[in-house]
C-alpha cells in the first residue's frame, strides 16, 4: 500500500512538474507573440508610411513629367521662332547686301 501512494504521490509531483511546465511555456509564448504583435504593428506602420511616401513620389513624378512635356514643346516652339528669324535675317542681310552693291554702282558712276 505504501507503494501504491508512493507511486501516486510521484505521478502527482510529475504531473505537477509538468504542468508548471506548461504553464511557463505558455507565459513565453504569450510574451513572445506580444513582442511579435508589436513588430507587426511597426511594420504595418512603416508599410503604410512607405506607401504614402510612394504614392506622394508617384504624383510628384507626374507632375514633373506633365511640366517636362509642356517645356518640351515650348522648347519645340522656341526652337522653330528661333529658325525663322534666322531665315529672316538671311534674307534681310541678302537684302542689304543688294542695296551696298547698287549705291556702290552708283557711287562708281
Amino acid at each position: 500500500m505504501e507503494a501504491v501512494q508512493e507511486e501516486g504521490l510521484d505521478t502527482l509531483a510529475n504531473l505537477e512538474e509538468r504542468i508548471t511546465r506548461a504553464v511557463q511555456v505558455i507565459g513565453t509564448l504569450r510574451h513572445e507573440n506580444n513582442e511579435f504583435q508589436q513588430h507587426l504593428k511597426t511594420a504595418q506602420d512603416e508599410l503604410s508610411s512607405a506607401k504614402s511616401e510612394l504614392e506622394q513620389a508617384q504624383a510628384l513624378s507626374a507632375e514633373f513629367q506633365k511640366e517636362n512635356s509642356a517645356l518640351e514643346e515650348k522648347l519645340g516652339q522656341l526652337n522653330r521662332q528661333l529658325e525663322e528669324l534666322r531665315g529672316e535675317r538671311r534674307q534681310v542681310k541678302s537684302r542689304i547686301e543688294k542695296l551696298l552693291n547698287q549705291l556702290d554702282l552708283l557711287s562708281a558712276s
